[in-house]
């Protein structure tokens, strides 16, 4: 999914422990004045779970809906005063990746920016992990944040029971919606994606008037070849959208996966140079869309 900032820290509880899902959202990161991921200056709301497993995700903190504990040996002292207990780390080695936030208390922290939404068209996209997870609450988020005249988006694989992504769009004014591997053997099998489902939703969503958003990230060795292109974009033709987000391969998120005891398999991939990514931006053109490079 969209790459985050680095984890935020929770000191707020020693054993956390997720209460009343429906008015707590599991939350790893709050990343604030982003000019991708929707219009304007938004900030970007990451749900902690997903349900899939993409070799190149940029966040690997995300996967786990549990709240985990990182460890930074660098800026450890190896004083014991922790008692690996973030809680207590006096040099910030240690911290909890996901946080519990009430919904009350996650509005004051977006409506912070309020001001900006409204001076740039943007407004609060909610991204993931996967948002669909926690979709009770993000129902919820999504209603307060309509209630008080902010711009809201989602990001998703839409890889979830069409009544949960169905409730969120009531509330939402756009959905950014992921294509990854269209075969649906591989999906499932690298992934852990249902790719039927992905598209039977994509189709109710546009049969529902939804304003959808279609992304496509290019990784070499799965979804950068012309094949995949082409079902993505011969898929997306009897929707008659305007527009289509391709996301080139980066690594910003490797630094992350020893801090969480995981092997990042894509350490030997290659970033795809212009050149490379070229002929799939002339493909996308030449099906009629404004494309857009990155979020």
């Amino acid at each position: 999914m969209t790459l985050s900032a680095a984890p935020r820290t929770s000191s707020e509880r020693r054993i956390p422990v997720m209460e009343e899902p429906e008015k707590r959202g599991r939350i790893f990161n709050i990343q604030r004045f982003s000019l991708n991921d929707g219009q304007g200056i938004r900030t970007l709301v990451f749900f902690k779970g997903c349900p899939h497993r993409c070799p190149w995700c940029a966040n690997p903190e995300s996967i786990s809906p549990r709240i985990q504990v990182i460890k930074r040996p660098a800026k450890c002292l190896n004083c014991r005063t922790c008692l690996q207990d973030p809680a207590e780390c006096p040099s910030g080695a240690m911290e909890y990746v996901g946080e519990d936030i009430p919904l009350p208390d996650l509005m004051k922290r977006l409506l912070k920016d309020e001001v900006f939404f409204r001076s740039s068209g943007g407004g609060v996209t909610l991204s993931g992990g996967e948002v669909l997870m926690q979709h009770a609450f993000a129902g919820e988020l999504l209603k307060a944040l309509r209630a008080s005249g902010i711009s809201t988006a989602i990001e998703t694989a839409g890889d979830a029971p069409l009544s949960h992504l169905l409730a969120l769009t009531e509330n939402c004014d756009q959905v950014l919606y992921d294509f990854k591997i269209m075969d649906p053997q591989q999906a499932r099998s690298v992934l852990n994606m249902n790719q039927t489902r992905v598209l039977e939703n994509f189709r109710s969503l546009a049969e529902h008037g939804v304003n959808l958003l279609p992304r496509l990230p290019l990784i070499p060795g799965f979804t950068l070849t012309q094949e995949n292109m082409q079902q993505v974009l011969e898929f997306l033709r009897p929707f008659n959208l305007a527009e289509i987000h391709l996301l080139p391969f980066h690594k910003y998120g490797e630094a992350k996966y020893p801090l969480l005891d995981k092997t990042y398999s894509m350490h030997k991939t290659k970033v795809p140079d212009a050149a490379t990514i070229a002929p799939f931006y002339a493909m996308a053109e030449k099906y009629g869309y404004n494309v857009t490079l990155g979020g």
